[in-house]
């Protein structure tokens, strides 16, 4: 009777201890991330008050069985399923992401490496990603010199900082020109002193600095109409003044900067013209020969430009006392046609070639950021510009549920789940990542309620054997009187 005792004390303690995980369990069912754990029992002690023994031939006598006595129960462990990808709960936030692949993200916290399904992550005041579940560092990839993935030690993933935080400008390269000029426009006509069809082009300098060249096309002569001149009137600075005058403060005249300018190989800078003193008109004088436009006079279609390609004249401005340096703007013109319309030219010019490459932008600074599902962070500039600043690293084990939970969703390696190898892998060598979505607890409140209906009921019918112990013992008790 004293066995049954301890036999239903041993009962209670490992339901209250089932007891205990399910209610963690249960707490946990909203929890991102969270993994339900299970507890299993076994058997423990047993008194043998006779042992077993085998069939005598010689005497007759069969053998007999071993006579054993339970001494209750105990838990043989309490086990979590840490493999595979839990269900999907959509948040549609950037910087959410979900494993799709039995992996974990590399975490530090205190300076240890630790490991985590959960993927809500964010930037803190330094510029670091982190985890907001637990305020762990996240670990990853940085960026070589050529802008590549450095796939050495994992380490912090410092997003802000040093270069980060700016977007380099790009100087323009090629402009494309597109529409149509009508040889009935009057702006096109011949005429000695005519300003012709006038065209703005748009374009970033090597420092970043957006200027403006300002030209028009016009007929060569009052007998040919499908044959023009492209002509360079100005270019106008970042601050919208030009850059190839100036207006003296002292006198009020306007005066010649002598800005070294290359238009399609012509040398238009210094004394290649000049500015009018009292109204600030540019001109570059007869000697200039300027580039040709042709047509074809029959079908309309563009013909050539006179330069080196026949479809793009260069505009180049010189590094060497230019405040606008540029390596060169190929403006393309054979896109163009020369169909009749309403006598009127419509030309529109635009920053990038014929595929957009070439547009060039400004000096742009850090907007925001965009995690791939392979786990590339690239920064997003206000220029629109888009950086590789680093890619998440995870991190595989041989036994996944060897992991040790140390609270806030993260996992320590242990003998029994495999080493860290302190670099990581490749998230597509296992899966990918989901961005705008966080993986969900795999609590199932159906089976939960229905093991604590079973663990209260254990509970219950130990409970039952304690008393019932007692009740004989008292009876025992009794026997004197």
């Amino acid at each position: 009777m004293m066995r049954s005792l301890y036999s239903g004390v041993s009962g209670l303690k490992v339901h209250q201890t089932k007891m205990d995980v399910i209610g963690n369990n249960i707490s946990n069912v909203n929890t991102v991330g969270f993994r339900a754990s299970s507890v299993n029992f076994t058997d423990v002690f047993y008194q043998t008050t006779q042992n077993a023994s085998g069939p005598n031939a010689n005497t007759g006598t069969a053998g007999t069985n071993a006579v054993q006595i339970g001494l209750g129960s105990n838990v043989a462990s309490i086990s979590v399923d840490l493999s595979g990808t839990g269900a999907t709960q959509r948040t549609d936030r950037g910087m959410d992401i979900m494993i799709n692949g039995d992996a974990f993200l590399i975490v530090k916290s205190n300076g240890n490496t630790y490991f985590t399904k959960s993927g809500a992550l964010d930037i803190d005041a330094n510029g670091t990603l982190y985890c907001t579940t637990n305020g762990a560092s996240v670990l990853g990839w940085g960026v070589d010199e050529d802008g590549e993935i450095r796939k050495d030690t994992a380490a912090t993933l410092n997003l802000m900082g040093g270069e980060n935080a700016y977007s380099d400008p790009n100087a323009t390269t090629d402009v494309s020109l597109s529409g149509n000029v009508d040889q009935k426009d009057p702006l096109v006509a011949y005429s000695a002193d005519g300003a012709g069809y006038p065209m703005a082009v748009s374009f970033y300098d090597n420092l970043g600095n957006l200027c403006t060249a300002k030209y028009s096309i016009i007929q060569t002569s009052a007998d040919s109409t499908n044959t023009y001149s492209v002509r360079l009137h100005d270019i106008l600075g970042a601050d919208g003044k030009s850059i190839l005058k100036r207006k003296d403060e002292a006198s009020g005249d306007y005066v010649s900067t002598e800005q070294p300018i290359n238009f399609n190989e012509l040398d238009l800078g210094g004394t290649n013209y000049t500015v009018d003193a009292s109204s600030g008109d540019i001109s570059f004088g007869d000697a200039v020969d300027w580039p040709i436009l042709t047509f074809n006079s029959v079908t309309g279609a563009f013909t050539s430009v006179s330069s080196d390609n026949g479809e793009a004249l260069n505009l180049n401005l010189s590094a060497d006392n230019n405040p606008y340096p540029t390596s060169g703007v190929d403006i393309d013109f054979s896109d163009l046609t020369m169909y009749a319309s309403d006598k009127t030219c419509k030309v529109k010019p635009s920053r990038g070639g014929a595929n957009g490459d070439g547009a060039g932008n400004a000096a742009g600074t850090l907007n925001g950021f965009s995690i791939q599902t392979d786990g590339m962070i690239y920064g997003v500039y206000s220029n629109g510009d888009k950086k590789l600043l680093g890619q998440i690293a995870v991190a595989t084990f041989a036994n996944p549920s060897g992991l040790e939970s140390v609270g806030n969703s993260m996992y320590a390696a242990t003998l029994n789940s495999g080493d860290f190898d302190g670099i990581g892998i490749d998230i597509t060598e296992v899966g990918k990542f989901s961005v705008g979505a966080l993986e969900m607890s795999d609590v199932d409140l159906a089976n939960e309620f229905t093991s604590m209906i079973t663990t209260q009921r254990g509970f219950q019918a130990n409970s039952r054997v304690i008393t019932t112990s007692d009740t004989m013992l008292e009876e025992l008790i009794n026997l004197k009187r």
